[in-house]
């Protein structure tokens, strides 16, 4: 009982202070969740506990919610073809070096999948720091592209490791096939009941709402779709990303919601997901021979394969902007994070490499948002000047 007090209290703390450390640093809120996490649990303030694990998986599922509420469907589907060409050329190029990356090195078919991991999670609290820029619009249409394939990929990946590769995996991709079938049917479905009567979205989100339908109806679509992933034994965090998607596509009318969602997940769930991945981090795995170099490689790699690909954009951006776009995708911190725990729970990489993914993770998100913001001072300074 003490231990559990302990550790309500602990995290409790964190969650309240974290803003201000990462303020006085002047770094986001989640490496530093991550870093006092670890120290903490180091030092057994933070132990394992069965609903601390299940908290902090919910809150892994409610960020890739929160994920897909930064994509608009219809906003997609309306990108030109010559973008889209573009964008699908820039996904070409990060999974080609990184098959060939992991090929030359001879590092496993698991970084194949690893390495060109897209997560918008981190892009959506660059627009909250820099605006609706151009550089970061695109680069949310390409990374919601670039997500629902990486949480594809985990999908299927997620199922070789647990199923093999016999008759339960091709079970397991007919059962996602059918379910984004009956899902692309869904979304046209409800397109077309929302054209044809309009007022129907507004009853089920009024605007004038005191009873939190917004919210209500929100996480009813969010539990529906995790239970259909449940059901189908297919990746959790697909289904959570889709009900996202749902929010911003048919509840147009509710510009707020989307912020409200976000604002309940950073201040409680979220967070409590980052604590748990740090307390699982080792300290003392930092004395493993080779840890830091391998990280830093890691970090390196994911960082320079993105805006090399990123290159194809320069007409669309120019030359600063293109490489600001990449780098914005270098923080795949939640899915990285959640793909090498598969991979180390199935035993397709070992300890060591478990460790320096984390740590890449880290130093990722760190690095990248200490140079995107020297870049875009230099631009501001320069178009001030």
């Amino acid at each position: 009982m003490g231990d559990n007090v302990v550790l309500i209290v602990t995290l409790s703390l964190i969650i309240m202070f974290s803003p201000f450390f990462a303020k006085g640093l002047k770094l986001p809120t989640t490496p530093i969740e991550i870093i006092l996490g670890s120290v903490l649990g180091y030092v057994g303030f933070i132990h394992s506990e069965h609903l601390f694990d299940i908290v902090a998986e919910l809150g892994f599922l409610y960020l890739m919610f929160i994920a897909g509420t930064e994509i608009n469907l219809k906003n997609v589907l309306k990108t030109s073809p010559s973008l889209m060409k573009k964008i699908i050329l820039y996904l070409i190029i990060l999974y080609a070096f990184s098959i060939a990356f992991s090929s030359y090195f001879h590092l496993g078919k698991i970084f194949m999948v690893l390495l060109p991991l897209i997560s918008v999670g981190l892009v959506a609290s660059l627009s909250k720091e820099y605006g609706k820029t151009e550089w970061l619009t695109l680069s949310m249409t390409a990374g919601g592209i670039g997500e629902v394939v990486s949480i594809g990929i985990l999908t299927i990946t997620s199922a070789a490791l647990g199923e093999g590769f016999g008759f339960g995996l091709f079970k397991i991709i007919l059962s996602l096939l059918a379910f984004l079938l009956f899902m692309f049917v869904l979304f046209r479905a409800m397109q077309l009941l929302f054209w044809w009567f309009p007022k129907v979205s507004t009853a089920l989100m009024p605007h004038e709402d005191n009873k939190e339908q917004d919210i209500r109806l929100s996480m009813g679509i969010f539990f529906l779709l995790v239970g259909a992933m449940l059901y189908l034994h297919l990746e959790l965090a697909f289904g959570a990303f889709l009900a996202g998607i749902f929010i911003p596509t048919f509840f147009e009318h509710k510009h707020e919601l989307p912020e409200k969602l976000a604002s309940f997940g950073f201040g409680f769930l979220i967070p409590i997901f980052f604590i748990h991945i740090g307390s699982s981090f080792d300290l003392d795995a930092l004395s493993m021979h080779g840890l830091i170099s391998k990280a830093l490689i890691i970090a390196l790699i994911m960082i320079a394969m993105r805006v090399v690909a990123s290159l194809v954009f320069i007409k669309e951006l120019g030359f600063q902007d293109a490489i600001l776009m990449g780098l914005s995708h270098s923080m795949p911190l939640t899915l990285l994070i959640a793909m090498a725990t598969l991979a180390f729970s199935a035993n397709s990489i070992d300890q060591l490499h478990y460790y320096a993914f984390i740590l890449a993770a880290l130093f990722q998100v760190i690095s990248v948002m200490i140079v995107i913001k020297l870049i875009n001072n230099r631009k501001i300074s320069k178009e001030s000047s």
